[in-house]
């Protein structure tokens, strides 16, 4: 089978690639509104780019109107945000994140999600997340469909067993990030294998 991505759709070229590009870590987002909402929402489109400087990407599609989701105003705005990626413990509310509220209305607040304070940006960081990256905005792409925000890592905060600072390891015995499988399937990584 072959497909010509310039004679199908937008959403059909979407379609396709969210379900074949996986698994994709998820990002689940704190950013804070011009009026002090805290705002939280989970995108997949998500992943490092680098560790000198240390940046993460992501990826946040235009709503049907053309106009800028939440996460996206607030970052173009305050140029600040924590990345913090989820485990199986917590997949449920980052996934409920995701459902649509007003602007003033916070999402962490709506799932039962504990906000703390950041050490070096203004939007909170979540108690519950295994891992949070607290970012400044490096750099913004712009494509017909999305904003492409590049964050550059300042904090890096996690659960005190998950790192071994003596050899700069993760405990992978103790992460079991969840990842996005397309639509609302989400993957775990509990089956693991070596190679070499």
């Amino acid at each position: 089978m072959e497909i010509d991505f310039e004679a199908i759709t937008e959403y059909q070229r979407y379609k396709l690639m969210a379900s074949l590009i996986v698994p994709r870590p998820i990002a689940l987002v704190t950013t804070l509104s011009a009026r002090g909402t805290i705002n939280a929402a989970p995108f997949s489109m998500f992943n490092m780019l680098g560790e000198e400087p240390p940046i993460v990407m992501i990826s946040i599609n235009r709503l049907d109107d053309g106009s800028l989701k939440d996460t996206a105003v607030n970052i173009a705005r305050s140029r600040e945000f924590v990345v913090h990626l989820c485990d199986e413990a917590m997949a449920e509310k980052m996934h409920r994140c995701g459902e649509r509220l007003p602007p003033d209305v916070s999402e962490l607040e709506k799932v039962g999600l504990t906000p703390v304070a950041s050490s070096r940006v203004v939007p909170p960081r979540i108690a519950e997340a295994p891992v949070a990256f607290e970012c400044t905005l490096w750099e913004t792409l712009e494509t017909t469909s999305r904003q492409i925000f590049i964050g550059c890592v300042h904090r890096l905060h996690a659960r005190d067993e998950l790192i071994d600072t003596e050899n700069w390891r993760v405990r992978l015995q103790h992460y079991f990030p969840v990842g996005r499988f397309g639509a609302s399937d989400y993957v775990t990584t509990r089956e693991r294998f070596t190679l070499g």
